[in-house]
């Protein structure tokens, strides 16, 4: 008599207790959720910028580089992002592509392509670099990065016929993929002495910033239309 009485009243406390858990275990669950929400919202935007030499900062102090600069740049805008340098000297589109996959993390926001410059300077078959960065543009979209393609022109020591065909590579692809366009990497600095390096083709620490304050617009759309995502 004494267990049935015990049992009876137990059952509306165990059903009270198990009430109790649950409301605390989605109060829990709501303020994690937001708690991510809040934290992804407030992380800084993810840049990585995937080149050769001209992003990598051939024979310039660390400090001096185009990804530095540019996130220097982009901070006193008060933007807050990380731009990683993921540019290697001599890379060309088919190097690039063999090491995208550990050099872009999955968690990027927006990569700057800067490749071609050493197709070119090689003078490797047009048609074998649009493949190459087609390729790489469409794994870079599949991780969810925006864009933003880096023309380059080549060298007129080719001939006509190649340089035409390599220039069109960059707008024709931007164009089938709809992504932001910056024509000509060194756009204002390429054959000044000025702004190189004494080997006429890299940019020294004055030409790094011209072409950071060049391009800084065209980077701030893609930052702007990823924070309004968040």
């Amino acid at each position: 008599m004494i267990a049935r009485k015990f049992e009876y009243q137990s059952r509306p406390r165990l059903i009270l207790q198990i009430g109790a858990f649950a409301a605390v275990f989605h109060l829990l669950l709501a303020m994690a959720l937001m708690s991510a929400a809040t934290a992804s919202a407030a992380s800084p935007i993810r840049i990585v910028a995937f080149g050769d030499s001209l992003t990598a900062g051939y024979r310039l102090a660390p400090s001096e580089a185009f990804p530095v600069r540019l996130e220097t740049a982009l901070r006193a805008r008060n933007v807050d992002v990380k731009v990683e340098n993921a540019g290697v000297s001599g890379d060309t589109t088919a190097s690039g592509l063999a090491r995208l996959d550990w050099a872009v993390p999955p968690a990027t926001d927006i990569v700057i392509l800067e490749l071609g410059a050493n197709d070119a300077l090689r003078g490797v078959d047009p048609k074998v670099t649009r493949n190459n960065l087609e390729i790489i543009i469409a794994q870079l979209k599949a991780k969810g990065a925006k864009v933003l393609l880096a023309g380059m022109l080549a060298p007129k020591n080719w001939g006509d016929d190649y340089a035409r065909s390599f220039d069109a590579i960059f707008p024709e692809l931007a164009q089938a993929h709809g992504l932001a366009l910056y024509p000509f990497f060194l756009d204002g600095i390429a054959l000044r002495a000025d702004l190189n390096l004494d080997d006429g083709l890299h940019p020294n620490a004055k030409g790094v910033d011209a072409i950071v304050e060049r391009i800084l617009p065209h980077i701030e759309k893609l930052v702007h239309t990823v924070s309004a995502k968040r």
